[in-house]
């Protein structure tokens, strides 16, 4: 039996890039192995959107040099951001040993070459359209079919926007929105494999369809995929404050498959340094937009981003976010310590003076605020009734999520994979919930 596996670093896309992967191998007869030890083909799923992912990556793809060694017939495929979408001569060269490099989302290079090694030849330009249908636009692994309840969905690859700190437009290229029809389909075919969730991502998902004349917004996306059967709730991420329109808001708050969750970065709560960030927008007028959302869902739930130790941050400026998040009481803040991205415009004009110290004791300052604000909003839903889709079982007890997006375990014996419960919560802390079925 001929096996893969696959190391998946980074952002929800990655995890949906590593499906679309999985799906491929299997179309091709290879089943998973859990250790990379095991496997016939080795696959490298990549992030650099921070130092830390981009040092974890290449140290990874260090020791595959011993497997390779012991075993040369192993295929090792590098993928993701660390590859980016244009040729990468200087990665071959450093990392001989590796047989094949594949931009981000792409899983033919990879399938070209293992038909290649069998044999079999290819015309590229005859067979790359078959070749998508066939494993470009996958659902799930048939290992996955039945087990997943929650999966991730790209409705928009790549970005335009080009943030000054953000290397995703440089290593994924530029914003593209998947053909409406496509992604309906393959929403009512993971219904048809079990699932009952559906996240769709993208860089900046509320610009979904922006780039594509004649598509819908991506509220008349959510719309349409809310009419397919069997996916009983729907989400979508990451949003940019310039483009959550009412009507997005509107469909969240009117439609019940949309759950009231909303992921909308702020990166920073000072003006000056949002506009050196490029992101469009100031502190105010960001406040304004969570009154508005909160106007519209009662009940909603938001989560944040926020950068901290961004070049030329002064003690005042990060105040001034730390200010508004004390302020704003948001439900989960996706915390980061500013790192230099090559070629991006921060690290060719900016330089980076704020001390590692200094970004690690703002990290651990927000880090403790987030905390009790997270066991307070929590501790409201003490003796509550929730109703929790549940995904998988972990050390004994059910995993499940409530609509707004809140973690919740449930001791029980009883089989409730991907089904919707009452549960009433027990007790609370900062990150999830334990409930009892009602």
């Amino acid at each position: 039996m001929q096996t893969y596996h696959i190391w998946t670093e980074g952002c929800q896309m990655n995890v949906a890039d590593a499906r679309r992967v999985a799906a491929a191998l299997e179309q091709l007869g290879y089943q998973p192995a859990a250790r990379a030890e095991e496997a016939e083909v080795i696959v490298l799923n990549t992030c650099v959107v921070r130092q830390s992912a981009e040092d974890r990556a290449i140290g990874r793809l260090s020791s595959l040099r011993a497997i390779k060694k012991r075993k040369p017939q192993v295929v090792i495929n590098v993928m993701g951001c660390l590859v980016g979408y244009k040729e990468n001569s200087l990665l071959k060269e450093r990392f001989p040993y590796v047989d094949v490099f594949s931009p981000p989302s792409d899983p033919l290079p990879l399938v070209h070459f293992l038909l290649q090694r069998e044999g079999k030849q290819i015309d590229f330009e005859e067979k790359r359209v078959r070749d998508v249908e066939m494993y470009g636009e996958m659902t799930l692994p048939y290992s996955e079919r039945g087990k997943q309840v929650s999966v991730f969905l790209p409705v928009v690859y790549g970005c335009s926007l080009a943030c000054t700190y953000c290397i995703v437009p440089y290593r994924r290229g530029a914003e593209r929105s998947r053909p409406p029809g496509e992604v309906l389909e393959e929403a009512r075919r993971l219904a048809e494999q079990g699932v009952r969730e559906i996240t769709l991502l993208g860089q900046i998902v509320d610009r979904y369809g922006i780039d594509q004349p004649g598509y819908p917004s991506l509220a008349r996306l959510l719309v349409e995929l809310s009419k397919v059967d069997g996916i009983e709730r729907l989400r979508f991420l990451t949003s940019h404050p310039r483009w959550m329109t009412d009507e997005l808001l509107d469909v969240v708050a009117s439609v019940p498959k949309v759950m009231p969750h909303i992921e909308i970065p702020v990166q920073s709560g000072d003006d000056e340094i949002l506009q050196k960030m490029r992101r469009g927008y100031t502190a105010d007028q960001y406040r304004q937009l969570i009154a508005r959302i909160r106007q519209r869902i009662p009940n909603v739930a938001i989560a944040t981003d926020l950068i901290v130790g961004f070049p030329g941050e002064s003690e005042e400026q990060f105040q001034r976010s730390y200010t508004l998040l004390q302020e704003l009481r948001l439900d989960v803040v996706h915390l980061a310590r500013y790192s230099v991205r090559p070629g991006t415009l921060a690290a060719r004009q900016m330089p980076d003076d704020v001390p590692e110290e200094e970004k690690w004791r703002r990290f651990r300052l927000v880090e403790d605020l987030q905390e009790k604000i997270a066991e307070q909003i929590h501790a409201a839903c003490l003796g509550k009734v929730e109703q929790v889709l549940f995904e998988n079982r972990v050390k004994g007890r059910w995993r499940g999520r409530t609509p707004t997006n809140k973690l919740v375990f449930v001791e029980t014996e009883e089989d409730i994979g991907g089904k919707v419960l009452a549960v009433e919560i027990i007790r609370t802390g900062a990150w999830s919930m334990l409930g009892k079925l009602v």
